[in-house]
């Protein structure tokens, strides 16, 4: 009887899968693919840039259902097809409070120029900008729009960078742990929080570094946008925190109002009639436009780098992960295609896997022996992993605050079995084999065979870093032992040092790669990112086969559901436009 009772319920919630789960899945799929209504004569967008932010949109058709999430990428692609267009007269963008990351703000502000080059007004609106995050960033973009208003009472405390590191080692002492970590080299600081009780001369060094290079180019595109004096504009923001009207009197800002004046200001001026049309609502997925001709690759890849390929463990969590069997396949297939003539990686990554970033380097290598030149494109990180996979691109374009470089490695353990003892629990180890077999066991420090070992391999890995460096930005191996140390640099700071080619945006790279490809006109970009289709990821939120994702589509529809129908005709048709491309275990060291 029990098993009875389970075998109803799981028939039951398949039923319920069936007539519930599945409809709501693909009819919300659909409504995401229709057309939207059509786009009013005198049309303002509003860009909100309040909620979360990545630089690419996901991969996953299913990811993002119900979120509020935009990225940079369909912004700036979205800002280069609405200056063309005539319908549109004006761009209204919402602040956030706390900034954003200083890459992604720089891109944005490279977008809202060009546009505002194309005679097109963009206001800005904010109610308010705190300390928390990196305001500065915040606060340059607006001073990148023609008009920029903060709500009445509102408060600008845009006075400096500041941040806390979180230092483990006297709570560690006092429980036994013990944290054992190679670093290569002093200035690969991410693991001095589990050995150290405050900065290093190096990690105190390196990070006063990188925040100043951000804050000195964050007020420096403020002023140069506004034409104003720099030092005048530094002394009037670190005298705050300034309230609105103190802003306005002060000329940090340009009006005072609520958002609902300001939309009203910008739609008057656009002309009689002219609507608000949500930014998103605007955009479309320029995948779905085949390029014709010769074209450029675009490939993007965000996140943390691992090796194999995307399984998809959860879709509906929206990750961003850099695979390496998926990045470097989508190279290789453009290395490849006829048509496509150069390649833009756009890359933002912290690091990882130095296997990983490898093999992603191995694919660059192929497609510029095929004649294709690779310009890789930096968002707010280009560093550690995501340098190694950049280091022998034809070139690298990054902005001046992308943190780039960390030329090192780190790895290692913690000790616990001192600490579980403390609290009755004890962990006994056993082997076979060669002593290292059990250097990453957690129950007793290395030994000093075990530590030799784990250090000569850091060892080699640093070395294979340097010399891909060496190789690919042409430079002694000297000078890169030098410079790199486990050192992050902003992309300015990289620049000076031969890291870094130019100093831009994603467009900056484009013509780049056209001009390495010796293209000339309007190249259109093939996306060409790893994607895959919606069947495929309802396979992998369901546990099922593709397959099995249709059957359960075409239940659904035979239950009673003839939105489904509709539904399966779309995604069918997305299929056919998508096929041929166009659209910490102990050990492993953490880059």
């Amino acid at each position: 009887m029990k098993q009875f009772l389970f075998t109803m319920a799981g028939v039951f919630a398949g039923l319920v899968l069936f007539m519930v789960f599945v409809p709501v899945v693909l009819v919300t799929m659909a409504l995401s693919a229709t057309a939207p209504e059509p786009i009013p004569g005198r049309t303002v967008l509003e860009l909100d840039l309040r909620g979360p932010l990545t630089d690419q949109a996901p991969h996953n058709p299913l990811w993002g259902i119900g979120r509020n999430s935009t990225s940079v990428m369909s912004i700036v692609e979205t800002l280069r097809r609405a200056e063309r267009d005539d319908r549109v007269k004006g761009v209204l963008v919402r602040l956030p409070e706390g900034g954003l990351e200083p890459g992604m703000a720089d891109e944005i502000r490279l977008g809202l120029n060009h546009f505002r080059a194309s005679g097109k007004p963009v206001y800005a609106h904010s109610q308010g900008i705190y300390p928390a995050g990196i305001g500065t960033t915040a606060y340059m973009l607006g001073r990148a729009a023609d008009q920029f208003w903060m709500q009445p009472g509102a408060s600008l405390q845009v006075t400096g960078l500041a941040t806390e590191e979180l230092f483990l080692k006297r709570f560690f002492d006092k429980y036994g742990v013990v944290p054992q970590f190679e670093q290569r080299y002093e200035y690969k600081n991410a693991v001095n929080g589990y050995m150290q009780s405050d900065f290093t001369p190096a990690h105190r060094e390196a990070t006063l570094s990188w925040m100043g290079s951000v804050y000195a180019s964050n007020l420096a595109f403020a002023a140069a946008d506004r034409k104003a004096d720099p030092a005048v504009l530094r002394r009037n923001l670190e005298a705050g925190p300034h309230g609105a009207q103190e802003a306005l009197r002060l000329r940090l800002i340009d009006g005072v109002g609520q958002v609902r004046e300001v939309q009203q200001a910008l739609l008057d001026k656009a002309g009689d009639g002219a609507r608000l049309i949500d930014f998103d609502d605007y955009a479309e997925d320029p995948s779905d436009r085949r390029p014709v001709g010769d074209a450029i690759g675009l490939i993007e890849a965000e996140g943390p780098i691992v090796t194999g390929r995307d399984r998809g463990s959860n879709p509906f969590t929206g990750g961003a992960t850099i695979y390496s069997d998926d990045i470097a396949k989508a190279v290789v297939r453009a290395a490849k295609a006829d048509s496509v003539k150069a390649i833009v990686l756009r890359l933002n990554s912290p690091g990882g896997s130095d296997t990983a970033s490898e093999q992603i380097l191995d694919a660059i290598r192929f497609a510029k022996s095929k004649g294709k030149p690779v310009v890789v494109s930096m968002s707010t990180y280009g560093a550690s992993g995501g340098y190694w996979i950049a280091s022998e691109a034809s070139s690298i374009v990054a902005q001046p605050t992308t943190l780039t470089g960390s030329i090192g490695v780190f790895g290692g353990k913690f000790a616990l079995g001192e600490a579980a003892a403390r609290f009755g629990v004890d962990i006994r180890p056993l082997g076979v084999g060669g002593e290292y077999a059990g250097a990453f066991g957690v129950s007793q420090p290395f030994t000093a065979d075990q530590r030799a070992a784990f250090s000569g391999w850091m060892d080699r890995i640093y070395e294979s870093f340097v010399a891909r460096v060496a190789a690919g930005r042409k430079l002694p191996v000297q000078r890169v032992r030098e410079i790199a140390k486990g050192r992050v640099w902003t992309g300015a700071q990289a620049r000076s040092l031969g890291l870094v080619d130019e100093v831009g945006g994603f467009y900056q790279a484009v013509d780049k790669a056209k001009q390495l490809a010796r293209l000339e006109g309007d190249v259109p970009i093939r996306r060409m990112t790893p994607t895959e289709g919606a069947f495929e990821a309802l396979q992998k939120a369901l546990g099922v086969s593709a397959a099995s994702a249709r059957t359960l589509a075409a239940a659904a529809w035979i239950f009673g559901d003839p939105r489904a129908q509709a539904v399966l005709d779309q995604v069918a048709e997305a299929r056919l436009r998508s096929e041929g491309g166009g659209t910490v275990l102990a050990p492993m060291p953490i880059r």
